[in-house]
């Protein structure tokens, strides 16, 4: 088996992180792994394995006949016979098979605003589906809209899984004092809801002033950047609260916090819950997406109703008020992780669902 991943960019989000851990994972299991990145690098090129094949397309438009064919001597060099195409690169991998017939694409769904999934309307992809040989989606909403919505009849639920990436130099010492350390990690996107937790961050400060919050992901530098900004200088919360932007080694940073959240109105199954179990992290999330399939009580965390500001306010300050909890809190999610997401059971079914669409569904395309 021989498969290429593809992925618009190689920044810090979701869809782009299992990309590179579907490539590394890959590269121990079958004969040849590959990742390309078709319109930007980023941060995680660092993290590819050394075993995985990686290209940068450098795609500038669309239709980019010189990406297109630039991926297609890629895929005819390396012999690749699957294009695992995430996200939006679905488009590029449909350009290639129209000159290479016999390739087969799998399409991985991460579309992250489950709540509003039945006004997802997107024709290119309904009607590139007929062409798909399988499609993943990472949550159970997903995979009921994809066999709603799309004209493909093999379609998998796979969770998403996590992996701990060694040897990264990156170390960096966060701000506020050791032991009393709240962190978050998400993207700066409307619907990760960092207003709730800054306005969360304002009632903790009042009775714990010593707690500091820790907010890691991309900011976009955008209106919604602004207003959360200027919502933190009106509360006079400089002291409380970080921005540090995207970082390559999340591990490190959180091994220097206690406590994490995920303030999201809409969620998928969130790699950050994931992380948080590896490190052993008691969590506050809301009750969005797959959380509750991680969080199934409150051995593994504490789940509140999605923007209610006093729930989450009081979530934290019960954890804040007894480490023991926060102690055993974080063990039992370590454990749920480490049983239910684990790249090895995962990569497993992944390859035997493969093998089966290879060998024993009849072609539509050859």
């Amino acid at each position: 088996m021989r498969i290429v991943q593809i992925i618009d960019s190689l920044e810090a989000g979701g869809a782009e992180r299992m990309a590179v851990n579907y490539a590394n994972a890959l590269s121990e299991k079958i004969e040849f792994s590959g990742l390309i990145a078709s319109r930007k690098e980023g941060l995680l090129v660092s993290q590819i394995d050394k075993k995985v094949s990686y290209l940068f397309l450098n795609k500038k438009k669309r239709i980019d006949f010189k990406a297109i064919f630039k991926l297609r001597r890629y895929i005819n060099n390396n012999k690749v016979n699957i294009i695992h195409a995430h996200s939006s690169s679905f488009f590029i991998a449909l350009l290639v098979k129209l000159t290479l017939p016999k390739i087969k694409i799998i399409w991985h769904d991460h579309y992250g605003i489950s709540q509003d999934l039945k006004s997802r309307r997107n024709f290119a992809l309904k009607f590139g589906s007929l062409f798909f040989e399988g499609s993943i989606a990472v949550s159970s909403a997903l995979k009921n809209w994809a066999e709603s919505y799309l004209w493909c009849e093999n379609i998998i639920y796979f969770p998403n899984f996590v992996h701990e990436i060694t040897g990264l130099d990156e170390e960096l010492l966060l701000n506020g004092e050791e032991g009393k350390r709240i962190v978050c990690v998400a993207n700066l996107r409307p619907q990760k809801n960092h207003e709730l937790l800054i306005k969360v961050a304002n009632i903790i400060r009042k009775e714990y002033p010593d707690w500091t919050f820790h907010l890691f992901g991309k900011d976009f530098l955008d209106d919604h950047s602004k207003e959360l900004k200027r919502l933190i200088r009106d509360l006079r919360l400089y002291e409380n609260i970080f921005f540090y932007g995207t970082v390559n080694n999340v591990a490190s940073i959180l091994k220097q916090c206690d406590i994490a959240v995920l303030p999201s109105i809409s969620e998928g199954l969130p790699l950050a819950i994931l992380e948080y179990g590896l490190s052993k992290l008691p969590v506050v999330a809301t009750n969005v997406g797959e959380i509750s399939t991680i969080i199934i009580s409150e051995k593994e965390g504490l789940i509140v109703e999605s923007n209610n500001i006093n729930q989450f306010s009081h979530s934290i300050q019960k954890l804040i008020r007894d480490e023991k909890l926060r102690i055993t809190m974080g063990s039992e999610l370590n454990k749920m992780v480490n049983l239910n997401y684990s790249r090895e059971s995962i990569v497993r079914d992944y390859i035997s669902w493969l093998n089966y669409l290879i060998n024993f569904t009849p072609s539509k395309h050859i």
